[in-house]
């Protein structure tokens, strides 16, 4: 059974978790590097502050009662704008509607608070993370992301739009 936890920054331990593992199980996913979380990084204030973004909706999702995901909805540049971060499911978990439902529940906060349009950013060769964004509706904005380490790719920009109201 999947289960989306609702976290704040009282649960840091738990987000911790799941974001070390996602860091050490795909490197190549993020723009944090598990190094940057770990040693000094890895202090409670810093684990409580990423949870406490405001207006940000951040979820674990379980399944069968153990942690395999984490999703992050924040609150994009324009009003009527959300971003999806942190996105992330265990390879155990995968293929078994983790992502789908992670996702689902970031587009109805974002539908929730007003959004009209969610936006993301995913490493340009993560081809079965892009596939999974394009299944949800998601397209290139062709907008260049930010640099990557090497200083010369970029991440990709993907998008998803819909009419106002409830979803």
């Amino acid at each position: 059974m999947i289960e989306l936890r609702t976290v704040t920054s009282d649960d840091w331990p738990l987000w911790r978790s799941v974001r070390l593992a996602a860091l050490t199980e795909a490197p190549y996913a993020f723009g944090s590097t598990l190094t940057e979380w770990q040693g000094a990084g890895d202090r409670e204030e810093r684990w409580r502050a990423r949870l406490s973004i405001p207006g940000a909706h951040d979820l674990v999702a379980l399944l069968d009662g153990l942690p395999v995901g984490i999703a992050s909805g924040v609150p994009g540049a324009a009003v009527d704008e959300a971003e999806l971060i942190s996105m992330w499911v265990g390879p155990t978990a995968r293929g078994k509607g983790v992502a789908d439902r992670l996702i689902r529940e970031v587009e109805r906060w974002a539908a929730e608070r007003g959004a009209t349009r969610l936006r993301l950013a995913v490493m340009p060769d993560n081809r079965n993370a892009t596939a999974l964004y394009e299944r949800h509706g998601f397209t290139d904005t062709g907008e260049p992301g930010h640099l990557l380490p090497d200083g010369v790719g970029r991440e990709r920009i993907m998008a998803k739009s819909w009419a106002p109201g409830p979803r």
